[in-house]
């Protein structure tokens, strides 16, 4: 069996924690706009990681990872804004704030060391 990869495995936590936030949340309108931007987003950080982890060259590799990159920060704005405008406690915002910044921290390692080796 192989190596665990440590971003495939936390990006995909990372989208499940968002969807199971998304389905217990009291939703009101501005809630619900936030929400499906979060889910998004959200989910969209570990699809980019397999598409990555996919990818036929290096560049495409590391064009993936910035994706997640990105992905990930717009996730972190999300939570930000929900928890700030108070339509998510800071009980449950949290923790996914603090899961997307160590994404958005592992992703920029990836991406820089895939810069420096070529790509």
């Amino acid at each position: 069996m192989g190596k665990e990869n440590v971003i495939q495995v936390k990006s995909y936590q990372f989208a499940l924690d968002v969807i199971k936030l998304t389905k217990t949340i009291q939703k009101d309108f501005v809630s619900t706009v936030l929400l499906k931007q979060l889910l998004r987003s959200g989910t969209s950080v570990g699809a980019n990681v397999e598409e990555a982890i996919g990818g036929f060259t290096k560049k495409d590799f590391t064009y993936k990872m910035s994706i997640s990159h990105k992905e990930a920060r717009e996730s972190n704005y999300w939570l930000r804004l929900l928890k700030d405008s108070e339509s998510l406690s800071t009980e449950l915002a949290n923790p996914l704030i603090n899961q997307s910044e160590e994404l958005i921290k592992i992703l920029f390692v990836i991406i820089r060391n895939s810069r420096a080796n070529g790509a």
